[in-house]
C-alpha cells in the first residue's frame, strides 16, 4: 500500500511539473491561467525596472525609500521564484527530454534566458553577503528589461531575422573595420605634422575614424589642411553607405520573417504534434526552419475542395471540421493534421476544411514533406499509414454509398413493373484500416498506390537517389 501511495504521489508531481512547465514556458493559445500569469511577471519586470530608475532622482528616493525597498524584495521574491520553478520543469522541455533530471536542468542553466533570469535576482543576493548597498548594482538590476524578451513575439522574430543574416552582418563589420584602418591611416599621413596630438599616431586618428563613419561627428577632433578635408567629406559620404548597408539588411529580413509568419514557432508548438515527439533537439531545430505559420479565424476556410495541395497542415492549437462527402463531417484537433493526401499524390483537394476556432497551423510545403519523409523514415511510415487509413474510410464510404443508390434504384425500377420485390442490396462491411485513428482524416478521391515521398522518378541515375535519401534536413530557402 506504502507503495501504491507513492507512485500516485510520484505521478501528481510529474503532473504538476509539466503543468508548471506548460504555465511558464509553453503559453498555449486558450490556457487563460497562464496568461494571467505571464501577465503579472509582465507586470512586475516594469514595475521593478521602473522603481530602479526613478529611485536614482535623489527627492524621489528620500520621499519613497520605504516604498523602493518593498517593490525590490517583492520583486526578488518574485523572481527568484520563477527562475527555481523554470530550473525544476527544464526537464519537460523538449530538447532535454532524453537528458537525466541533472543534465537537463544544466543545460537549461547555460541557455540565454536562464541567464538573464539569474542575472536578475544575483546583486541583491550579493548584497547580502557583501559590505556594501545593494543599490550599487543598479546596472545588474536593470537587466530584468530583457526578461520581456520572453513575452514578445516581435523580439523573437527581429533575433531569428539577426541570426538568419548573421553572415551578411559579419561581413559589413568586416568592412567597416577595414574602412576604419583605412581612412585613419590616410589621415593620419595628411594630418600628423598639423595636428600632431590629434593626428600624430594610427590609434589616435582611429577614433575620428570611427566617429566620422558612425556619422556622429563629435567635433573634438577635426582635420585643418584642404587634403585633409577631403579625406574627411569622402570618409563621410562611406560612413552614411555603411549605415546604411547592416540595416537595409536587417530590416528586409525581419520584414520577410513577419510575413512568413503569422505566429513564432516555438519548440512547445513542435512538442504537441505527435509526429515530432521523438526528434532530438537538432531534428526538431530542422524542423522549426522548414516550418511556417498560418493562423485562421473562427469559420475561416483554410482549404477548398478543388484547390491544388501544395502543402500539409499540423494543427498546433484549436480545431477544425472537414467536409465529408454526402453531408458528413469529421473533427481534427490539437496535434493531428491533414492534407498529406493532395500532397503526396499531387492531386487536388477533395473536401473543404474550416476552422471551428481561431487555430494556429503549422505548414510544411510539398517539397519540404518529401524532403523530411526521405530524412526519417519513420515518419514518412507514419504519414504513409494514416494516408492508407483515409484511403480506406474514402473507399468504404463511396461503397456504401454505390451501395445505397443501387438499392434505392432497384427499389424503385421493382415498384414500377409491380414485380416481386427486390431485396435490397446490403453495404459491405467496413474493413478498418490496421492502425488508423478515429476521425483522423480526410477523404480524398480514388487514386493510385501512394508512392514512396524519397524516391526520384524512375530514369533517375540510382547514386543520386541513394544520396537524395541520406542527407539531412535543408533551412528553409527564402
Amino acid at each position: 500500500m506504502t507503495g501504491m501511495s507513492q507512485l500516485l504521489g510520484r505521478k501528481r508531481v510529474l503532473r504538476l511539473r509539466h503543468r508548471t512547465y506548460e504555465v511558464l514556458e509553453q503559453a498555449l493559445p486558450g490556457d487563460t491561467f497562464a496568461r494571467w500569469v505571464h501577465i503579472g511577471l509582465m507586470a512586475w519586470i516594469v514595475a521593478s525596472v521602473a522603481a530602479v530608475v526613478l529611485e536614482s532622482v535623489p527627492s524621489y528616493n528620500e520621499a519613497f525609500e520605504l516604498e523602493f525597498l518593498l517593490v525590490e524584495v517583492a520583486s526578488i521574491a518574485v523572481f527568484t521564484a520563477e527562475y527555481l520553478l523554470r530550473l525544476w520543469a527544464s526537464v519537460d522541455y523538449p530538447p532535454y527530454r532524453h537528458l537525466g533530471g541533472l543534465r537537463a536542468r544544466l543545460r537549461f542553466a547555460l541557455t540565454g534566458g536562464a541567464i538573464v533570469d539569474l542575472l536578475a535576482i544575483v546583486p541583491f543576493y550579493l548584497s547580502l553577503v557583501m559590505e556594501t548597498d545593494f543599490r550599487v548594482f543598479i546596472v545588474f538590476r536593470l537587466v530584468r528589461f530583457l526578461k520581456l524578451a520572453r513575452y514578445s513575439p516581435g523580439m523573437r522574430s527581429l533575433y531569428e531575422a539577426v541570426f538568419e543574416e548573421r553572415r551578411a552582418l559579419a561581413a559589413c563589420l568586416i568592412i567597416l573595420s577595414g574602412l576604419v584602418l583605412a581612412s585613419a591611416s590616410i589621415m593620419h599621413l595628411v594630418e600628423r605634422t598639423a595636428q600632431p596630438d590629434k593626428f600624430g599616431t594610427i590609434p589616435d586618428a582611429m577614433w575620428w575614424a570611427v566617429i566620422t563613419l558612425a556619422t556622429v561627428g563629435y567635433g573634438d577632433v577635426v582635420p585643418i589642411t584642404v587634403l585633409g578635408k577631403i579625406v574627411a567629406s569622402i570618409t563621410a559620404l562611406m560612413g552614411l553607405i555603411m549605415i546604411a548597408l547592416p540595416v537595409g539588411i536587417v530590416a528586409t529580413a525581419f520584414a520577410e520573417v513577419i510575413h512568413r509568419r503569422d505566429f513564432v514557432v516555438t519548440w512547445g508548438m513542435i512538442a504537441r504534434v505527435p509526429l515530432f515527439a521523438d526528434l532530438g533537439a537538432e531534428e526538431v531545430s530542422q524542423i522549426l526552419q522548414l516550418l511556417r505559420s498560418q493562423a485562421a479565424e473562427s469559420g475561416e476556410i483554410i482549404v477548398r475542395k478543388g484547390d491544388v495541395g501544395h502543402s500539409m497542415y499540423f494543427i498546433a492549437s484549436g480545431q477544425v471540421e472537414i467536409e465529408l462527402p454526402h453531408g458528413k463531417h469529421a473533427l481534427l484537433g490539437d496535434g493531428q493534421f491533414f492534407g498529406e493526401m493532395a500532397v503526396l499524390r499531387s492531386t487536388r483537394r477533395s473536401a473543404t476544411i474550416r476552422a471551428l476556432t481561431r487555430t494556429q497551423l503549422l505548414v510544411l510545403d510539398a517539397s519540404d514533406l518529401r524532403l523530411l519523409m526521405a530524412a526519417r523514415p519513420d515518419i514518412a511510415t507514419r504519414i504513409r499509414e494514416v494516408a492508407a487509413a483515409r484511403a480506406e474510410e474514402q473507399r468504404v464510404e463511396a461503397s456504401h454509398a454505390r451501395a445505397a443508390e443501387e438499392s434505392g434504384r432497384v427499389a424503385a425500377e421493382g415498384g414500377a413493373s409491380e414485380g416481386p420485390s427486390s431485396e435490397a442490396v446490403p453495404p459491405p462491411e467496413a474493413k478498418e484500416a490496421p492502425g488508423a485513428p478515429a476521425a483522423l482524416g480526410i477523404p480524398d478521391i480514388e487514386l493510385p498506390p501512394l508512392e514512396d515521398a524519397g524516391d526520384e522518378p524512375d530514369d533517375e541515375p540510382p547514386t543520386r537517389q541513394g544520396r537524395r535519401a541520406g542527407r539531412t534536413l535543408p533551412r528553409k530557402r527564402r
